[in-house]
């Protein structure tokens, strides 16, 4: 018999999916929307636990430090873990892990076990990110690959613009139990799905066949480092910053481990994190995008509602329904950035994505204490239009020229990235707004002087309107003082409302050349890959 020649080997650049890629997109994109929707839920939910738990509200907040922190660690050593267990079956765990902390957190009896179930609960969860991100990657050309991470994007921004007013709703008509009980049926479904849609490249199956050894050393220490920087970042304003020694210590102790972890990482043949892949040009401007684009996008998802349930007195639901317009806004706009974005130079579409973002939150700056739900609405649909146009080429510049077999690192840094910025952007603003009120307090006292015709007015008018409500000279003289206090504080943290929106504008405004540090990335054709692939 004539002897058989060998199948030709499958070029990793020309594997595809036997699925149809978008099927596959859809279904790691339900798990990515189930997880963010969780976090969003559990923030409002908070008061409800603690008060069901016979928790303080400060004791309650490690719900949610807890989560943070073990979803932090997890972040940048997914691409490891990817290429150690395989991509479909880390993916699989983490939806499994998520799902089954899910049931644990809904049934728990005392905080110390809802905690202990969020810390595992955060490991499967950080974990889901970046798996799906080189999911699609790998499974789209790359002239696909924009409208692919669209459909990624839309659950990333919708989820936390709907978990507020979800959350209010099952909390006020349920109880907080349920916000983790919904995610069991989406979890379970999506584990059906994937374990049906999703499979691994060729080259991350000989990745798993290759003998290497474990770097216990590396994961030590980005458990460490990581966990307590993200420690500090979420406590420090709670805690008076260095002013109290527990976060002086955790601080130190993070400075000292990442710097250790970067050196042995660095010189390590088999890292957990290979950090040179940052010395590609493209990849290392792309990552720290990733980074701003975390603190911007989470910063003013937390200064926007902050400002309507402090100042305004809005509930959390009605507070998450006029961010839910700007999410709507962005689902519209995602899938018109991924179509764009293989059209146009992806640098320039970057730029102007940060001039828009920059007048968006300038024009925030003109908050004020008058403001109404609609105006609210308007302007924070105007804030968010540009971020699609970031979202969208900075996820696709990632992956251009770098190894195709790099691609779980490079989801997983990118993701960690992102997630750092949010956590550092958060941790700034919160105590920026703090010291600025400080700041506008004492200037608006000074300026308080009684006798003064403004101040006359004021406190006659408010004397003379307690007076027809029933009080006495007396009382409404002692109260018509309080609402001067009162109104001066609020006014004072209005201003630093809008200091904070000012300098983030700025702050943005001066990434606007940024992008061009980039190399023009190839033009993609229909088939075609980009270099590198």
């Amino acid at each position: 018999m004539p002897e058989q020649s060998p199948k030709p080997a499958i070029d990793i650049h020309d594997w595809r999916p036997s699925h149809n890629p978008w099927a596959v997109a859809l279904t790691v994109t339900l798990a990515t929307f189930m997880e963010v929707l969780d976090t969003s839920i559990a923030n409002v939910a908070l008061p409800h636990i603690a008060g069901s738990l016979g928790a303080s509200q400060e004791e309650a907040t490690w719900v949610l430090t807890s989560y943070l922190v073990s979803s932090a660690i997890i972040l940048p050593i997914s691409g490891w873990l990817m290429a150690r267990m395989g991509r479909k079956r880390f993916y699989m765990s983490c939806v499994v892990l998520f799902t089954a902390c899910s049931a644990l957190c809904g049934i728990a009896p005392s905080l110390p076990f809802l905690i202990l179930a969020r810390v595992l609960q955060g490991l499967g969860g950080g974990g889901l990110a970046p798996s799906e991100q080189a999911i699609l990657a790998d499974s789209f050309p790359v002239s696909k690959r924009g409208q692919a991470f669209a459909v990624y994007g839309m659950a990333v921004v919708c989820a936390p613009a709907i978990g507020p007013t979800l959350g209010g709703w099952i909390t006020d008509n349920f109880n907080w139990h349920w916000i983790f009980f919904i995610n069991l049926p989406v979890g379970v479904l999506s584990l059906i799905l994937s374990h049906r849609m999703v499979e691994d490249p060729p080259y991350l199956k000989a990745q798993r066949q290759a003998p290497r050894k474990v770097d216990f050393t590396g994961l030590g220490l980005v458990a460490v480092g990581v966990g307590c920087l993200e420690f500090v970042l979420d406590k420090g304003q709670e805690k008076d910053w260095f002013g109290d020694r527990m976060i002086t210590t955790f601080a130190i102790l993070a400075a000292c481990t990442i710097v250790l972890f970067v050196w042995w990482e660095w010189r390590h043949p088999d890292p957990i994190v290979d950090l040179k892949l940052l010395k590609n040009r493209n990849f290392g401007t792309a990552v720290f995008l990733q980074f701003v684009l975390g603190m911007v996008l989470f910063g003013s998802t937390v200064l926007i509602p902050q400002f309507l349930q402090v100042l305004m007195g809005y509930t959390a639901e009605r507070a998450g329904m006029a961010l839910s317009p700007g999410a709507l806004v962005l689902m519209f706009m995602m899938p018109v950035a991924g179509k764009v974005v293989n059209k146009v130079d992806a640098r320039a579409l970057v730029s102007v994505a940060y001039l828009v973002t920059a007048l968006g939150l300038y024009n925030l700056t003109r908050l004020d204490l008058d403001v109404n739900f609609g105006t609210i609405v308007l302007w924070r649909m105007m804030q968010v239009i540009g971020l699609s146009f970031v979202f969208i080429p900075i996820s696709t510049l990632n992956y251009v020229g770098v190894p195709r077999d790099k691609n779980n690192q490079i989801s997983s840094f990118s993701n960690f990235a992102r997630n750092l910025g949010g956590s550092v952007g958060t941790a700034m603003l919160t105590t920026f707004l703090q010291r600025t009120q400080q700041t506008h307090q004492q200037v608006l006292a000074s300026n308080v002087v009684p006798g003064t015709v403004a101040y006359s007015m004021f406190m006659d008018a408010t004397k003379n309107a307690l007076i027809k409500l029933g009080h006495s000279s007396n009382g409404a003289s002692q109260l018509a003082m309080g609402q001067a206090y009162q109104t001066m504080l609020r006014q004072a943290s209005m201003l630093s409302y809008q200091n904070a929106f000012w300098w983030l504008a700025v702050i943005i405004a001066c990434l606007i050349p940024l992008p061009f540090i980039m190399r023009k990335p190839p033009k993609i054709e229909g088939g075609q890959r980009a270099a590198g692939h």
